[in-house]
């Protein structure tokens, strides 16, 4: 089998079976990026079958992205040092495990530590598939390529809902997570036959102190957001949790200045590409992953449709990011109106998108009105997601391309479990401000304890204006972070004392370029 050594780390011609190893990788990534949202739709089974509250479920969808968002840097250092193809396999063993775990799990408690051990294996597969890439194809050949493992990171973000609807319709909830086991197994073998061990010349010790601190400090906010509606912001456990965000924060700022080798590089930040690409990504899987929770909720529990039909009515979200970023629409939008123009367009549409949901579903206007919203918002995250990725990218040296990648990654992942946890902390509030079952945890709790068929009509009524007013938070949100990160894009496009970047790619070639 080829060794990609760090004196020839791509064979000039390729390796011989690449498309082979292409097709290995992009499953393995396919059920990685599709357990961050095939969940959404669990949530009245999860309710139901383990007495979860609503401050459990975004527990147990985002102990997933944030042990991934905390990992993904020093993964990927992992990697370089110790070898991509062993961490690959490291990656779908541990991914393996975890999801065995958690199709078993009995509890609440059971089923987020099983979450977090996926969330362990995810980061290392994350931050190896596209290194893989990288080494077994030509020059020619790159581009292609990583558009197409691109897309399938599209496809798997946004089909979650989807997949997680039909899984539901035919066995019970522990089946979101054993389906997983015949793709791991799979992706073993293929990987031990196929994929090439690679390693980078001089690669740096992981930095393990500042991945702790900042899985820490980031599980310490997405607590506060989550258990302040239920505590109350003043509270001893939320005031204690914002304390530990405070000390974590500092801590690690003041580990990555004076640490050899940091996860995180802070001087990149003094450059305004690479903060309004950040900003940007940040907000927009806030925006996109917050609002695939939120609509699979206004679906089952405010329309009745169940898992399967709740999971179709989203897919035209996943559907029109697919065939844009597919057909190269995206791509020739992008070119068209430039970077920073395409973050703006892209994350105004996405704003709309929320905002045509929130208030047309209000006024009863059928799925005709949501179906409006997610085509809007599946052209947002189109045009604007590989726009960011490749600003991201083009700020930072090409010898330093994987570190982009990984933060580029880390910050989606991580926006995605803070649009959860803060959009699903205005729904709880709004809910639990209106509900006249002040001490009921959920909306089916709530609808068991009402006494009368008019109350059980307020709480449903309750929720539903809950659900409008988290959606247009979250549209705010974007369209405020959209225009404050097209800002600083310009600014850095006009600049004259600029460092050099390296040139411009088309935007479907850097790591989640396609991601939501």
């Amino acid at each position: 089998m080829p060794t990609v050594s760090p004196q020839h780390p791509v064979l000039s011609e390729g390796h011989p079976r690449r498309w082979l190893i292409l097709g290995v990788i992009c499953l393995a990534q396919l059920v990685v990026i599709l357990d961050n949202t095939i969940l959404n739709v669990a949530v009245p089974t999860l309710t139901r079958d383990l007495g979860a509250s609503a401050a459990d479920i975004q527990w147990v969808i985002n102990a997933y992205a944030l042990v991934q968002s905390g990992l993904l840097l020093t993964a990927g250092g992992a990697a370089d040092r110790y070898g991509r193809k062993r961490m690959l396999l490291t990656g779908l063993a541990l991914f393996g495990l975890g999801s065995l775990a958690a199709g078993l799990a009995q509890s609440t408690g059971q089923l987020i530590a099983a979450r977090a051990g996926m969330g362990v294996g995810a980061a290392l597969l994350l931050t190896t598939t596209l290194a893989v890439a990288l080494q077994v194809f030509p020059e020619p050949e790159r581009v292609r390529a990583i558009g197409i493992w691109a897309a399938v990171n599209a496809l798997g973000f946004a089909a979650g809902p989807l997949v997680g609807g039909v899984v539901l319709a035919h066995f019970w909830w522990g089946a979101l997570f054993l389906v997983n086991l015949p793709v791991v197994a799979l992706g073993l073998v293929a990987a031990a036959v196929l994929v090439p061990e690679s390693t980078a010349p001089g690669g740096a010790r992981p930095d393990l102190p500042g991945a702790l601190l900042s899985t820490v400090g980031m599980a310490s906010l997405v607590y506060v957001v989550i258990t302040g509606p239920e505590h109350g912001w003043t509270s001893g456990p939320v005031l204690v949790g914002a304390a530990v965000v405070a000390v974590t924060a500092t801590a690690f700022v003041r580990w990555e200045r004076r640490v050899a080798h940091p996860m995180l590089d802070l001087g990149f930040f003094r450059d305004r590409t690479f903060t309004g690409a950040i900003a940007g990504a940040l907000l927009i899987t806030f925006g996109s992953g917050g609002a695939l929770y939120l609509l699979t909720q206004q679906l089952q529990f405010v329309h009745g449709y169940d898992a399967l039909e709740a999971g179709l009515r989203t897919a035209p979200f996943a559907l029109t990011i697919v065939l844009l970023n597919f057909t190269g629409v995206a791509a020739r939008a992008s070119r068209a109106v430039g970077i920073p123009g395409s973050v703006a367009l892209g994350m105004g549409l996405l704003a709309a998108g929320l905002a045509v949901v929130a208030v047309l579903d209000s006024q009863g206007s059928g799925y005709g009105g949501m179906l409006a919203g997610l085509l809007l918002m599946g052209a947002g995250c189109a045009l604007a997601n590989p726009a960011m990725a490749v600003a991201v990218l083009n700020a930072i040296p090409r010898e330093k391309a994987g570190v982009g990648a990984g933060i580029e990654g880390t910050v989606t992942e991580f926006g995605n479990g803070l649009g959860v946890a803060v959009l699903g902390a205005v729904l709880n509030s709004r809910f639990a401000a209106l509900v006249p079952v002040p001490a009921a945890a959920s909306l089916p709790a709530a609808l068991a304890a009402a006494d009368s068929a008019d109350e059980r009509r307020q709480v449903a009524d309750a929720f539903a204006s809950g659900l409008v007013t988290s959606q247009l938070v979250g549209a705010a949100a974007v369209l405020l972070g959209g225009l404050l990160a097209a800002a600083l894009l310009r600014r850095a496009e006009r600049g004259t004392n600029a460092p050099a970047k390296r040139a411009p790619e088309s935007p479907e070639t850097p790591a989640k370029a396609a991601s939501v």
